[in-house]
Formats: structure tokens, sequence, C-alpha cells
């Protein structure tokens, strides 16, 4: 199994907090060969739509020395995981978690901010402490 990030549980809490429940940790999906864990997945209850919304967390904490290396590795796992997703479970929604410190001091830069729109990565943002969710940004 897959080491998990230094997060994985505050994020885990601060989902439940919003009103999703946790339906695998990790969440596995297989497409060809490999077989991704992406870190967590949830769904929550739509009352209004008689339904229910499905997702999966990437949780990244990125604590790696160098903010870029932790991103283009959160940006190259997004990309996998979401082709994969979109080929067995096009009604999940993948999203990446990003702590609230780290969106505050890197998510504004233009290179940033630039990949993110064209890759259509979605965004949780959390705060660890707290072990809330802040934002979701789609």
């Amino acid at each position: 199994m897959a080491k998990k990030d230094k997060y994985h549980e505050q994020v885990k809490r601060a989902l439940i907090k919003d009103g999703l429940t946790i339906t695998h940790d990790p969440y596995k999906v297989k497409w060809g060969s490999p077989t991704f864990q992406v870190d967590l997945g949830a769904e929550k209850l739509l009352a209004a739509e008689k339904g229910t919304k499905k997702i999966a967390v990437e949780v990244k904490s990125f604590i790696n020395p160098s903010f870029f290396t932790a991103f283009y590795e959160a940006v190259g796992k997004f990309s996998s995981y979401q082709e994969a997703i979109e080929n067995r479970e096009p009604d999940r929604e993948l999203f990446v978690g990003v702590p609230r410190k780290i969106f505050d001091s890197y998510f504004e830069e233009l290179v940033v901010k630039a990949v993110v729109k064209k890759s259509n990565m979605h965004l949780v943002i959390y705060d660890p402490e707290e072990e809330i969710i802040v934002q979701w940004k789609k």
C-alpha cells in the first residue's frame, strides 16, 4: 500500500465534517495495467436532486522543500488519475487537496494558475489544524 500523505487523516475528518461519507480509503481505479490509488473516495447525499455526488480526493501536503517539485508531482498524478476515472467512473469528480497555507502562498502564481486552469484541476482547500474544508474550487 502506498504511503499516506501527512494530512491524510485530517482531510478525511474535514470531509466528514463537510457532510461527505468516506466510501474508499484508498479509492482504487484500474485502467489498463496499472491500478491507481487515489487517497480517498467519498459521496454526499444530494436531497434536492435525489442522488449522490461522488468524488475522489488526492491529498497533497506539499511538504517537499521545493513547492514546484511537489506541484509537478500533483499535476502528473491528477492527469493520470483523471483519465482513469473519466474512463471507469465518469460520474466521479477528482479533486486535489491543498493545504490553505500552500494555496494562499503559491496558487496565485501565474504559472500555477495557468496550469490549474489548463488541466481543469479541481481543488479542495483544507486547513489541517482546524480539520475543515475551506473552499471547493472548480
